[in-house]
């Protein structure tokens, strides 16, 4: 539910949309002429800041003008968001987000922006890719189920942590499944919440390939298993849930490319095509095999077909896994 808006703000947008819809298409033909903004609402080193950076950089060779990623962390997205719904809606500042834009729609009773109402679908440029539980390198846990029968023995002892709403939605599923308490630590993102992991301090995490890679790379996280039905190629050794012996644990994260409503179709429709030969490029080829993730170049009416799907997964996984919404 959003808070209401001062009636001079709402008259000045309307009649900002009013002029950008009236003008011609011949007009935007020209689009982009001057630089992107691509706000990410979460911090550098996170999966959705580094896709931000590699993708913007092969628009900005397709175009010629600078693609700027702004990262605003904080308020499990919000912040970014909230700014890039009351944006000026002429496709020059854009929201690059997650699966975490649907789920703040059910964690939260007020937000101050409609999820779906305030924005323009652009692309889908990620399909899902599933969640990996991770714990330090000295922890004493080496698989799901010692993590299991420990958060069962002493409730509300173990500690996860998480970053976004993707990440806190597994830990709160999976205590759900296990019938047990585990004490949610909430950070402004996953790289700070990793490292708290990696130092010990606290306990566990879901996260995603981006972000974990690195960490693990140099030894300080150690993979327990993937939240998905296939195991994952860069880690073909970690078992999947199911393997572990719980099945119904599946999630994963995706990514997408949203505008202000009211930007021109005719700039939406280019924003598309450059997101979409973006992903085909070398360089995103290489990201996504690298993070066992896998690039979409699709049209915005998939992007609106697929977020209307997501809406009634998220909705349901929060109210099947209990979560209340703050």
């Amino acid at each position: 539910m959003r808070a209401s808006c001062n009636p001079r703000r709402r008259l000045l947008a309307a009649l900002a949309v009013f002029a950008l819809a009236t003008m011609s298409h011949a007009v935007w033909a020209a689009f982009p002429d001057k630089p992107i903004r691509v706000l990410v609402p979460f911090p550098a080193g996170s999966a959705t800041d580094t896709s931000a950076r590699i993708l913007g950089a092969e628009i900005s060779k397709a175009t010629g003008q600078p693609v700027i990623v702004e990262n605003k962390p904080g308020a499990n997205g919000s912040i970014a968001t909230e700014q890039v719904a009351k944006a000026v809606p002429d496709g020059y500042t854009i929201l690059l987000t997650s699966n975490t834009h649907l789920a703040n729609k059910f964690l939260f009773k007020h937000i101050r922006y409609d999820p779906i109402g305030d924005f323009k679908s652009i692309a889908l440029y990620k399909k899902p890719s599933p969640l990996v539980l991770v714990v330090g390198e000295s922890s004493p846990y080496r698989s799901l189920a010692e993590i299991t029968a420990a958060a069962k023995s002493a409730p509300g002892k173990l500690t996860y942590g998480s970053g976004n709403s993707s990440s806190h939605v597994a830990g709160e599923m999976y205590k759900q499944l296990i019938g047990s308490d585990i004490l949610y630590v909430p950070y402004k993102g996953n790289p700070e919440a990793l490292s708290e992991v990696a130092a010990g301090r606290v306990d566990m995490m879901f996260a995603d390939a981006t972000s974990f890679l690195p960490l693990m790379s140099a030894g300080k996280l150690r993979v327990i298993m993937a939240a998905g039905t296939e195991r994952l190629p860069l880690i073909p050794n970690v078992p999947t849930a199911a393997e572990a012996g719980l099945a119904a644990l599946k999630i994963g994260s995706w990514g997408m490319f949203l505008a202000p409503a009211g930007t021109p179709d005719a700039v939406a429709d280019k924003l598309n095509a450059l997101i979409n030969a973006a992903v085909k490029t070398p360089a995103a080829a290489r990201y996504f095999a690298a993070t066992n993730s896998e690039g979409f170049a699709g049209t915005r009416k998939d992007l609106d077909n697929f977020m209307a799907s997501e809406s009634t997964k998220w909705g349901g996984i929060i109210r099947n896994a209990n979560i209340q919404p703050e």
